[in-house]
């Protein structure tokens, strides 16, 4: 089933492959379900369903002018659980695709749902306030809408090096990766790519942690600048009851592709 729709009648690009416990993967921004290369590969090695679907605005699924809210994303995650007959699912969100995770509990509940997996996640709060005082400025916020409105390839190309944190000297991706990763950034819209800025950015997740009541995983990268782990992760460990908190030491944000044979042997024994 190459797309499905949702509630608004936005079309969704969706990869539904094997035939086991189904496994649902939520990606990041700027990306695509394709950023899941070395994840659904392991996956389906191991028996799993999985299912992988573009968010709106976002790789091949519609770009429409419309919202790009969290509780549009969570609404959109419910309708491809909804028509793919998605039963007893492992959600596995990463950056802010654990925001739709988030979203999608406290509006749809868990009844499709046997664990989460949130990765690099920007659960529950990015920005940085008085009470959240670990965030991000919003002035980095604008700066990034800014740099993106005036040239978002370049923007693309100088985001991806942080995400993997490429620097003069550590380079935990290979320039192919880094290639591959500005090719599925630029299939996004402008329009999605600026407006989930404040998405991400902005929505505040807290007042959804209670809605976590299945056995749910944190993975962060301790030296993740693109979400940094203190306002996200260490706070969502203390706000959702049992949840366990894997931090990888000295990792940045794409942690998919930086350490895949960790992470998929921690996605592994977590949802078995």
């Amino acid at each position: 089933m190459p797309s499905i729709t949702s509630r608004d009648g936005t079309h969704l690009h969706v990869k539904d492959n094997g035939e086991g416990r189904p496994v649902v993967l939520i990606h990041g921004w700027p990306l695509t379900g394709d950023m899941f290369e070395y994840q659904s590969l392991a996956l389906l090695e191991a028996g799993y369903r999985v299912i992988t679907y573009d968010r709106r605005g976002f790789g091949q699924s519609e770009h429409v002018a419309g919202d790009y809210d969290y509780d549009t994303f969570a609404d959109d995650l419910a309708a491809v659980l909804t028509e793919l007959d998605v039963q007893q699912a492992s959600l596995i969100g990463f950056s802010m695709g654990g925001g739709e995770i988030a979203r999608y509990l406290s509006r749809h509940g868990a009844a499709r749902v046997a664990n989460v997996v949130l990765i690099g996640s920007v659960v529950p709060y990015v920005l940085k306030t008085h009470d959240n005082p670990h965030g991000v400025d919003d002035s980095v916020l604008e700066d990034m809408k800014a740099q993106i409105r005036q040239d978002r390839f370049a923007f693309l190309q100088t985001f991806a090096k942080q995400f993997y944190g490429v620097g003069w000297v550590s380079k935990p991706v290979s320039q192919g990766v880094l290639d591959w990763t500005f090719l599925l950034a630029c299939m996004a819209s402008p329009r999605a790519t600026i407006a989930c800025v404040d998405a991400f950015g902005r929505t505040d997740f807290r007042p959804d942690l209670a809605s976590f009541t299945v056995p749910t995983l944190i993975i962060h990268g301790t030296d993740d600048k693109t979400v940094p782990i203190d306002a996200t992760a260490r706070a969502a460990a203390a706000g959702i009851p049992g949840a366990q908190l894997i931090e990888y030491e000295g990792e940045a944000h794409g942690l998919f592709a930086t350490a895949p044979e960790r992470l998929n042997a921690d996605l592994l024994r977590f949802i078995g």
